[in-house]
């Protein structure tokens, strides 16, 4: 199998990969379709677009923006795009409109509070996080329909892709690239029979599809996106929207931790910097998946602390990001990032992990030992549930990624102290993981419907 880094890694927007980036896609992707059936029949009198939102994004999909994320796919704007942007300003336009209106449309009835449905009954049986899009005539048939699947980290699936998928998301042949790993034993294998650090074989991989230069090009702009996430989140007052009154705290406790820095542990430091980044990211802000936005704040924060006060240059922090991205694709294809499908031990656990092989990687770990850190980080997330109270992204998430950053560093520390040699693989801790994840109750999966999102007492 063969994941991009760069695919790992996607610039967007908050709050969340799988149901604000994932349907936003996939909106988009149904607009193409409707304009496909367009231009192929004439057919443009009284036409309307209908999206019924199923299983996870259905109960907790307010909480996450998946109806503001679906009305901006289907108005054709993409993520990436949107990371700049007034994203509340420009869903406030939006939402005031009844219709479709594009160039290459014929003006298409939609209006996002009667089109998008929440349907709470049986999720669709394929992936908890379903979308059916809808092509109506003026009679109401359904003239073309589309069934997608956010699948985690910002990847979207239609029904017909997911039956033969291998894992939960689509990945390119490995065929062709010098180093094929699809876990973490042959991965390893690999390395020691190459005698190449796991940051080369990734590297080596990825330029089967791309430039030196085009590569570096990449990783670069994915590390100044998430650099400008915590830096923008360090500086940022106010509170979070959504109805919880949540106060941003990074910079309040970062202005303290400049203040008396004799007085100020890694800990803080890492604390500091994943608050930051998530706060960023519960306001709807430009984030990167890493490898979801759940758990955006972890590898950022323990690459910014490692840049900031050790000094680590771009060499380094390619390698960090492709060592990261080499664990996390073998965790999505052996197993799931996706919270809806596994709980939160699938995204902040999987963040941690990687996390901790990229900071290994950096302080010189060989291979074994940053399969160690990686099988450390993962091992000690394991059950963790996704209970977002409200549907938001913000209580526990935000402080989940700084102990996730803080567990990534001790599992390295850890790690880089030891030989490489170790009890439990990497891959048997990947396979409990999915196993877990596929007996946790749907409550704990992302649905509000258990834990701390059904704990609060009214006073």
């Amino acid at each position: 199998m063969f994941i991009s880094v760069l695919d790992l890694f996607k610039i967007g927007i908050g709050p969340s990969s799988s149901h604000t980036m994932g349907p936003m896609v996939a909106a988009k992707g149904f607009l193409s379709k409707v304009k496909d059936y367009s231009a192929g029949t004439g057919d443009s009198n009284g036409l309307s677009v209908r999206c019924i939102l199923k299983g996870s994004l259905a109960y907790t999909g307010k909480g996450h923006g998946t109806d503001r994320a679906v009305t901006l796919g289907l108005h054709g704007y993409a993520p990436r795009e949107l990371a700049s942007q007034d994203v509340d300003r420009l869903v406030s336009e939006l939402w005031q409109q009844a219709s479709i209106e594009s160039k290459d449309l014929p003006v298409i009835r939609f209006s996002p509070a009667t089109d998008i449905v929440f349907d709470q009954g049986e999720p669709l049986p394929e992936h908890p996080n379903g979308m059916i899009f809808e092509l109506r005539d003026p009679q109401d048939k359904v003239l073309v329909s589309e069934t997608c699947f956010s699948i985690g980290g910002g990847f979207v699936s239609t029904l017909a892709e997911i039956s033969d998928l291998e894992a939960p998301l689509k990945m390119a042949s490995a065929s062709d690239c010098p180093y094929p790993f699809d876990s973490a034993r042959s991965m390893l294998a690999m390395a020691a029979q190459s005698g190449l650090s796991i940051a080369q074989m990734k590297r080596a991989n990825e330029r089967v599809y791309l430039s030196d230069e085009a590569l570096d090009a990449g990783l670069d702009a994915i590390w100044q996106a998430m650099r400008t996430c915590v830096e923008t989140g360090l500086a940022a007052e106010g509170h979070l929207p959504g109805g919880l009154n949540i106060r941003r705290r990074a910079r309040h406790l970062y202005r303290q931790l400049e203040a008396e820095p004799h007085n100020a542990s890694l800990n803080d430091w890492l604390s500091a910097y994943a608050i930051a980044v998530n706060e960023e990211n519960a306001a709807g802000h430009m984030v990167v998946t890493a490898p979801t936005n759940g758990a955006a704040g972890v590898i950022p924060a323990v690459l910014y602390d490692r840049v900031v006060h050790d000094g680590a240059d771009a060499p380094a922090i390619r390698d960090y990001l492709l060592s990261a991205g080499a664990i996390g694709g073998i965790i999505k294809h052996r197993s799931s990032i996706s919270g809806a499908e596994v709980g939160c031990q699938g995204e902040v656990g999987s963040a941690a992990a990687m996390a901790a092989a990229g900071l290994c990687a950096l302080r010189g770990g060989t291979a074994q030992q940053i399969e160690n850190a990686a099988e450390i980080a993962l091992e000690h997330h394991l059950g963790m549930t996704c209970d977002p109270v409200n549907g938001l992204v913000q209580v526990p998430c935000i402080e989940r990624n700084a102990f996730g950053a803080i567990k990534a560093h001790a599992a390295a520390s850890l790690a880089i102290r030891e030989s490489g040699t170790h009890f439990m693989p990497l891959d048997n801790c990947i396979a409990a993981m999915k196993q877990t994840g596929l007996e946790m109750s749907h409550k704990y999966k992302e649905t509000a419907l258990g834990g701390l999102a059904v704990s609060l007492t009214e006073c």
